[in-house]
């Protein structure tokens, strides 16, 4: 994950602590004000994004994918059995990249 006090992030903090910070950032494609959650520890990186009538579209994330993570690495977002999931407001998704592993990819063809 990029440094959370990089210019090209500082600019839009709320607030900065010392493993993570709130952000809100403006998608001017699709003219909204995504409200980002960062933080890394416990070995992972994490990235929640949410807006508040409807959950981020693929751009957004993708958006905000390259705005929190360098280049090079790769983030995901889990689908988790049903009785794994903890869910604190209706339309936030959530991006993890892990610090210790890579994280395993299909072969290049088979991804869009």
């Amino acid at each position: 994950m990029r440094n959370l006090n990089d210019p090209s992030l500082f600019l839009y903090a709320l607030q900065l602590g010392e493993d993570g910070g709130a952000f809100e950032i403006p998608h001017r494609p699709t003219s909204v004000v995504l409200r980002v959650v960062a933080s890394v520890g416990l070995g992972w990186d994490h990235v929640s994004v949410s807006l508040p009538k409807r959950c981020p579209n693929w751009p957004e994330m993708e958006y905000v994918k390259r705005l929190f993570f360098r280049e090079d690495e790769t983030a995901m977002q889990l689908h988790v059995p049903p009785a794994d999931h903890i869910s604190h407001h209706p339309f936030c998704l959530h991006m993890w990249r892990p610090h210790h592993i890579e994280i395993p990819m299909p072969p290049s063809f088979m991804v869009a």
